[in-house]
Parts: C-alpha cells; structure tokens; sequence
C-alpha cells in the first residue's frame, strides 16, 4: 500500500472509530504524524486527498478540521465520474437514476404545494423558450432536482445530480438530433407536471420513466451503432 493510502486509511480509521468528530480540529501536523507513526509528508499528502474528498475541510490560518461528514456533501466529489461518463459508463448511470427518479417522482406528487407547481410551469416555459442546447439544460435539471426536493432527501437530491450532471446532459442532447430530442423532452416535462398536477402519483412515475429510459435508450443504441462501426473498419 501507497505511503498516502495508509495515512489516508490510518484518518479515516480515526474517524469511524469516534476519536475524530465531525466538526472537530485535527492535531497538529508533528502531533498528529507522530501519533499515527507517519512521516510529515506522507500526512500532507494525506490530508491533501482527503480535503479534496470532502472529508477534510482546512480554514486558512486556523488549521484542518473533519467537515460536517453529510452523505450530500461526500457524493459531491463524484460529480466529475459523472461529466466524464462516457458508453457504457454513461448508460448504467442512467440505469441507476432510471430506479431512483421515477419513484422519487412519484413521492412528490403527494408533497408539491400549489406554489411549488406554479414554479414548476414557470419552468417549462422557460426551458420552451431556451435558445440554446446549454440554457435548456439548466432547466431541465432544476425541473427535475425541484421535483425530487420535495421528497425531503438531500443524499436523494444529490444522488440524482451526481448521476445526471449538467456536462452529461448536454454531452448527450448533443450527440442526438437536438432539436427532435429537445421537442421529445418538452412533452415528457409536460406529462410529468400534468401527472403532479393531478396528484397522480403511480401516472407522475410512470411518466418519469419514460422520460428518463428515452435518454437510456439513446444511449444505448449509440453504443450498438459505435460498435458495428467498429467492426465494419
């Protein structure tokens, strides 16, 4: 194991075993090397990756501390699997958030105030007059990650965006006839809301489903057409 692996581990371990508490301030360096038998460098480096993996938060000129540990804030570091998603990859986060959203969708049909539905339609009308792939996107996803707030789960809501980055979004519609996929999209947004406006719970998920296995399915048949491509070279 890597010198920074086992520092990492060695702090982790510390972690679960309750000697450092969320929120609470790391040793110092020399102290905190020494306790856990590593070399300084090898700690920095350590507490560099856990930093970057939310686990760590340093505030300039008042040392390293253990972050709040939120399962929201941790899945944040794993939006950038998602925007550099590609084939296969791509199509089995689509697969997971295809088991997640609708019912999430479905949740909220029950739970959508009539002020919640109101920004809801603003937001079609909004994502109707987007004039470009990027600005529909935005929408769309602030469509979407309003829905499943309602449900009242932040590891839900992140889990959602974290499976369905704006860059995958866009990634995606790109790759289709845009303009057709985009059209598609506005009237699955517009079933989806009819269905929540109903507080048809079992219509809103289902309709959920069908919106996100459309993409699933393109991406999908990308993949076949990419390799047959390859075997006719």
């Amino acid at each position: 194991m890597a010198l920074t692996d086992e520092a990492m581990d060695k702090i982790k371990a510390m972690i679960v075993d309750g000697e450092l508490a969320p929120g609470s301030r790391l040793p110092k360096e020399d102290v905190l090397a020494g306790q856990l038998g590593l070399s300084r460098s090898s700690l920095r480096e350590a507490v560099r990756a856990l930093t970057a993996m939310r686990i760590l938060v340093t505030r300039q000129g008042d040392g390293t501390y253990v972050s709040s540990l939120e399962p929201h804030l941790l899945l944040e570091t794993l939006s950038f699997a998602s925007d550099v998603s590609q084939g296969q990859t791509a199509l089995q986060l689509l697969q997971v958030r295809r088991l997640l959203e609708p019912q999430a969708t479905g949740l909220a049909a029950a739970l959508l105030g009539p002020g919640d539905l109101r920004e809801l339609r603003a937001l079609l009308a909004r994502s109707r007059s987007a004039t470009t792939v990027e600005e529909f996107v935005v929408h769309d996803i602030e469509f979407h990650l309003r829905i499943v707030a309602a449900v009242g789960n932040p590891v839900l809501s992140m889990l959602l965006q974290v499976l369905s980055t704006q860059t995958q979004r866009v990634r995606i519609v790109r790759g289709t006839r845009a303009e057709r996929a985009v059209e598609h999209a506005h009237r699955e947004h517009e079933e989806i809301l009819r269905a929540l406006e109903n507080r048809d719970a079992l219509l809103a998920a289902s309709a959920a489903t069908v919106h996100v296995s459309a993409v699933e399915q393109w991406v999908a048949r990308s993949l076949v057409d990419t390799s047959l491509q390859v075997a006719e070279d």
